[in-house]
């Protein structure tokens, strides 16, 4: 514990005083210090002001640093003075949004690359396709109903891409699996083919027959791009969580900090009897506290 005290000069009171005791002939003061001194003091509330008083470290205002590290972590930290916990703060968001920038740009590729990888535009026969898949459907699903054999239309335009090739209505009716395969494109159609078995027959690489249950090591390839594309995603994500998470902390942190710096600053205004040559006189005193 640090004190520093610090005493204002009796003949600087008296000036004041006097000084403004001559514009004034009207006050009557008594002879008595510390009564003249409340005379004069009610009198001229302008000499209550403590010279010094400019030069005090202001209190905080715990709202406003809160609010602030919210908006930017580390900026209720700058205004609480702590320094060194602001570096740390505003170190801890760069991270997190770096992180999360970089494994979404990485999940965004590897996205690209596992549809490209299914779709396969240089291969005539495509890893994928769903052509194979509806015939598979046909050849195996209903190969003793004749009624069901034809609810698949498939065109022998073999210029078109496979999903051009089948009406995706009459496939969907078709399907006996749990899901229905979405068009073309979408997020889903990408992730079914390389999650279910019941895709298994569109792969160019399948030697499973009727049994749907058989992977190809096309499939097992795929499925493992995919998941790899689901990890990037995900780091990205627990990444922007750490954001919200790194912004609520230092909000908390600066409303203690702010409270913490008041509660170390302690400041006492009081007037004291001092022993002097000439006697005993009142000497307004500043006494400020700082608690490390």
């Amino acid at each position: 514990m640090k004190t520093l005290k610090i005493f204002s000069a009796v003949f600087l009171f008296s000036t004041l005083a006097f000084s403004q005791v001559e514009e004034n002939s009207k006050l009557e003061l008594t002879g008595n210090l510390y009564a003249d001194s409340k005379i004069i003091s009610s009198s001229y509330p302008q000499l209550n002001r403590n010279p010094m008083a400019d030069d005090l470290p202001g209190k905080k205002s715990p709202v406003l640093s809160g609010v602030l590290s919210a908006i930017i972590p580390g900026a209720g930290q700058v205004y609480n003075e702590d320094w060194w916990i602001a570096g740390i703060f505003v170190a801890v968001e760069a991270a997190l949004i770096v992180t999360a920038v970089t494994y979404d740009n990485k999940g965004d590729d590897q996205t690209a690359y596992f549809e490209g990888y299914a779709d396969d535009y240089m291969n005539p026969d495509h890893n994928w396709s769903v052509v194979r898949y509806a015939e598979w459907l046909v050849e195996y699903e209903y190969s003793n109903d004749q009624e069901l054999l034809n609810r698949i239309v498939i065109s022998d335009d073999e210029s078109l891409p496979p999903w051009e090739r089948v009406n995706w209505a009459e496939l969907n009716t078709a399907e006996t699996g749990s899901h229905n395969l979405p068009p073309h494109g979408e997020q889903q159609y990408y992730e079914l083919i390389g999650k279910y078995h019941q895709y298994s027959g569109g792969w160019n690489d399948y030697t499973g027959g009727p049994n749907n249950s058989q992977i190809s090591p096309n499939y097992v390839y795929y499925s493992g791009q995919r998941g790899l594309a689901n990890d990037y995603y995900n780091t990205s994500s627990t990444a922007i969580m750490g954001v919200y998470i790194n912004h609520l902390l230092s909000a908390a942190e600066a409303v203690w900090g702010a409270t913490r710096f008041n509660n170390n600053l302690a400041v006492n205004f009081r007037v004291e009897p001092f022993n002097f040559a000439s006697g005993t006189e009142l000497v307004p005193t500043l006494k400020v506290k700082f608690s490390f």
